[in-house]
């Protein structure tokens, strides 16, 4: 196991102690769908499910939502250990436009490990551009404000994805909320 896979982990071990609502959980290194396949249709044009297949990307940590046997992730963790690059970035970012393909009210972000104080890199403003969301943590455990601020983030991403989930699902309804406005935060956080 790499020194990544056990700070991810530490991290969801963390993240399992904080009550994030009901039927929310957490788990390290799970597969999740990025495409779905469709070998061929019925003869009115409906996909059968002996028609499909799905390809899956392991992802470092996610957030779920489980009930009645149905699993809705809810938010994605890519996770970089001491340092990232510009691939990394353009690679996990990439990520997270096939993973919203699937699940599009999913939110997808990136967190760094040990850093000391170096700060978020400009390279995830600059090629990291399909992340709702960075953090980086400045040693192995994290210090009471960061873990304030994380786990606060969380809270957000996790009502972000439902409240999008909500909008998605009922945006051909009649009796569906009328929206006139949407603003995605700009939040930064000073070391």
């Amino acid at each position: 196991m790499t020194a990544e896979d056990k700070w991810t982990k530490s991290i969801c071990s963390l993240l399992k102690d904080v009550d994030f609502g009901e039927n929310i959980y957490i788990d390290v290194l799970q597969k999740i769908p990025y495409a779905l396949e469709v070998s061929h249709f019925d003869e009115n044009w409906e996909i059968e499910s002996n028609g499909c297949k799905t390809n899956s990307f392991q992802t470092d940590l996610v957030i779920y939502e489980k009930s009645n046997g149905k699993i809705k992730p809810r938010v994605i963790i890519e996770s970089k250990y001491e340092k990232v690059t510009t691939h990394d970035a353009i690679t996990y970012s990439n990520k997270a436009i096939y993973h919203k393909n699937v699940v599009p009210y999913v939110r997808y972000g990136i967190m760094l490990g040990n850093r000391e104080h170096y700060p978020l890199p400009g390279r995830l403003f600059r090629h990291g551009t399909h992340f709702d969301f960075l953090f980086s943590f400045i040693g192995d455990i994290p210090t009471e404000k960061e873990k304030y601020y994380f786990v606060e983030m969380i809270r957000k991403e996790i009502e972000y994805s439902k409240k999008f989930e909500e909008i998605i699902s009922n945006s051909r309804s009649k009796g569906r909320r009328h929206y006139f406005m949407c603003q995605k935060e700009f939040n930064l956080e000073e070391m």
